[in-house]
């Protein structure tokens, strides 16, 4: 059976436009398990999934839990820092060691870029990174990019416009490395200068030479796009309080906004919403983010299916 090209996901970038078709694939064939229109417990029955979240989180935890419990697994939790043993000074390492001995896969978000990668590397158990700091947060980029494919019908020819807090948007970092993989890609990044795309991301499109253009202007920055995809400002990642309170009001999407883009731009959010995105706006057909957001639980059984899977369990 075709495998992943790594035991673990910890970034996007170590992922092949091969890998991206087999989860794209395996989740189409999920979305009947997760829609109860077909029964898959008995696909990861008798394993655990280890649930390490050391950051606040909804979609991603709740997705990930329901999606190992759909599939017949079961779960094990942290989901308060104060109550795990990082607080008492124990480290990445050692945690990784000990929750590999009760689980057979382990999902992780911590505030610490990084995390993830020391955490797969401590053990030989699948690990994937559900957000590190203000890094990545590669299982969010592929639920975006499995929502671009279903809306737009395509992957290939299209330009995105990513607007909002770019620097500190893990969402934002991850899916730029996904399309990348993709043909005739072009992104504008619309932001406060104090909120740009960070070198990592601007010199990855650079040396691929994929197009990019850099704008506060929100109006002229979604002209033309095909996708546009809105974060909030994380007020957690700021230092200074004064320059979240600076910022927090800016580039608000609205209806008199979206006069400027293309009728059909399918609107994206990785949620969750603070005032960037009009609520008068969710009434709108191309309003994806709910659909976004559902689309977790498919992208997250495929992904735990096929970390996990072994020569005698198939999806045929």
């Amino acid at each position: 059976m075709q495998q992943l090209s790594h035991p673990y996901l910890i970034g996007t970038k170590h992922l092949t436009k091969e890998d991206l078709e087999l989860i794209f694939d395996t989740a189409r064939q999920m979305e009947d398990i997760a829609n109860n229109r077909k029964d898959g417990h008995h696909l990861l029955r008798g394993k655990i999934m280890a649930s390490l979240f050391y950051e606040p989180s909804t979609r991603t935890r709740l997705s990930f839990e329901y999606s190992m419990k759909k599939l017949g697994g079961d779960v094990v939790t942290v989901s308060d820092g104060p109550c795990s043993s990082l607080s008492k000074g124990e480290s990445i390492d050692d945690n990784a060691k000990i929750t590999a001995m009760y689980s057979d896969i382990i999902v992780i978000r911590h505030p610490q870029i990084g995390s993830a990668k020391e955490t797969a590397y401590a053990t030989n158990k699948p690990v994937i990174n559900a957000g590190d700091g203000g890094n990545q947060h590669p299982s969010q980029a592929l639920l975006d990019v499995y929502t671009i494919l279903k809306e737009n019908k395509r992957l290939d020819n299209l330009h995105i416009a990513i607007v909002g807090d770019l620097k500190y948007g893990r969402t934002t970092h991850s899916i730029v490395f996904l399309m990348g993989l993709f043909e005739n890609i072009r992104f504008t990044f619309i932001s406060p200068t104090e909120l740009h795309m960070p070198e990592k991301v601007t010199d990855f499109l650079e040396n691929k030479g994929i197009p990019y253009t850099e704008t506060d202007n929100y109006i002229e920055g979604i002209k033309g796009a095909d996708v546009l995809y809105v974060t909030r400002l994380q007020k957690e990642r700021f230092t200074d309080a004064s320059e979240y309170e600076k910022l927090k009001d800016d580039f608000i999407l609205n209806l008199d906004i979206l006069k400027h883009a293309k009728p059909d731009i399918t609107i994206m959010h990785p949620l969750p919403r603070v005032n960037e995105v009009d609520h008068e706006v969710d009434k709108l057909p191309n309003a994806a983010f709910f659909r976004q957001a559902a689309n977790g639980v498919p992208v997250r059984m495929a992904l735990l299916y096929l970390l996990l899977r072994n020569n005698e369990t198939s999806l045929i």
